[in-house]
């Protein structure tokens, strides 16, 4: 437990943490990889170019502070991050380097202004928060490792099949090398996917949601080419993975991790809404309910810029045709065959009024998956139709985020 004084210090630093977290932050990952750059084995360094983990990180310890004297607050968040802890492997001994760098971090950004009494401070509440997150993941090992199936740390998968699913995602069939069993997964999670490319310094690490129901012989990942953008270079695995890998290559991949999963004992009509690659973990999420005969009415939004780069096309048209589910398609960018193709498309992006007429008209779980501006405008789209805000459950593909922290575009497209 924290003392009174320890606390009341730690909230006196809210302030200076808002205006400098991100400088902080960005200081803590430059000396941190200077001192240690074995760790650049499991960090992603594209989210380190990006931006998005410093920023990830200083929202993490922004709201620690705020919540020190009432840490179960964050424990949804704490949760969250472990599972991806967990499945990039980190463990207990990182911690002290972590704590290390960052009480460095801020010190060197804050000056005189870090006076020992906030560092000695921020050493304790340090130490409380790392035990928390030390706990949680242990038991989150500890659970990996022990389920029928399971494995502790990474297994070699060999790719069963690899399947074209549309000009920019593959999916890849895999299974175990060493025969044994698989472990079950909740749809929505996620497996992290380590490689070396050829050449490369470091191992890379990146997490695929597993894209089919459970319980088959196989994981199914479904991967998009990340092409160069602006500034930003083409996803090294991602390309690795469409390029080089191919049918009999062996990965090596962490058991299922993540909390953006379907709840069992949610009865409720579900509407699951996915932009671009965002499609992947809403896709187990579908493919499960409809193969264990459930009764839940589905309602599924599927944006992306044109059906070039849309995955699953016929399969959940198939579904609509049957009945299985209410299936929606929007194309911001449709193209002229889609235009003569004769199939039924909105044109445009997914925003809240056209969200009015496609929402079941009684209360409905809603999961939503894709780039961060669509999964806000869809957010606040559906918060402005009535949505309760405990229905709506998002993924981001990445360091965490929050669709609260931003007002709301008029409407949101994808980038598949």
């Amino acid at each position: 437990m924290l003392s009174p004084t320890t606390i009341q210090m730690i909230k006196s630093t809210v302030p200076v943490l808002e205006v400098h977290g991100t400088a902080i932050t960005k200081r803590f990952y430059t000396q941190m990889f200077a001192e240690h750059p074995e760790l650049l084995n499991i960090f992603n360094h594209a989210n380190q170019k990006q931006g998005r983990q410093q920023a990830a990180l200083a929202n993490a310890v922004y709201a620690a502070a705020q919540h020190i004297d009432n840490l179960a607050a964050i424990l949804p968040s704490v949760r969250q991050i472990a599972h991806k802890h967990r499945s990039l492997g980190v463990l207990p001994e990182h911690y002290p380097i972590v704590g290390k760098h960052l009480l460095k971090a801020i010190k060197d950004e804050l000056g005189d202004a870090a006076t020992p009494e906030i560092l000695e401070a921020w050493t304790e509440a340090y130490g409380v928060i790392a035990s928390a997150f030390i706990d949680t993941e242990q038991a989150m090992y500890e659970e990996a490792a022990a389920q029928p199936g399971g494995w502790d740390g990474f297994r070699a998968f060999r790719i069963e099949r690899k399947v074209i699913e549309s000009e920019l995602i593959a999916s890849f069939y895999l299974v175990p090398e060493d025969g044994g069993p698989l472990a079950d997964f909740i749809p929505g999670q996620y497996v992290s996917i380590r490689i070396r490319p050829e050449g490369a310094a470091n191992t890379h690490i990146r997490q695929y949601s597993l894209s089919d129901a459970p319980g088959k012989p196989y994981y199914r990942i479904s991967v998009k080419r990340e092409e160069p953008l602006g500034e930003l270079p083409a996803g090294q695995v991602s390309c690795f993975l469409h390029e080089a890998a191919t049918a009999g290559d062996v990965l090596w991949l962490s058991a299922p991790a993540g909390d953006f999963v379907l709840e069992a004992d949610d009865r409720r009509p579900l509407v699951l809404i996915a932009g671009g690659v965002g499609i992947t973990p809403l896709m187990s999420m579908l493919n499960h309910l409809v193969e264990s005969g459930s009764e839940r009415p589905i309602t599924l939004i599927q944006s992306v810029r044109h059906s070039g780069v849309q995955a699953w096309r016929e399969h959940t048209e198939a579904l609509a045709t049957a009945g299985r589910a209410h299936v929606y398609t929007c194309y911001d960018q449709p193209s002229e065959q889609d235009r003569a193709s004769g199939r039924a498309y909105r044109e445009g992006r997914v925003d809240a009024g056209w969200l009015k007429d496609v929402l079941p008209t009684e209360p409905a779980t809603c999961y939503v998956c894709g780039p961060e501006p669509f999964m806000r405008a869809v957010y606040h789209g559906l918060l402005s139709n009535g949505v309760d805000r405990e229905a709506i459950r998002y993924e981001y593909f990445g360091p965490m985020g929050s669709l609260e922290l931003k007002e709301a575009p008029a409407g949101a497209g994808s980038r598949a």
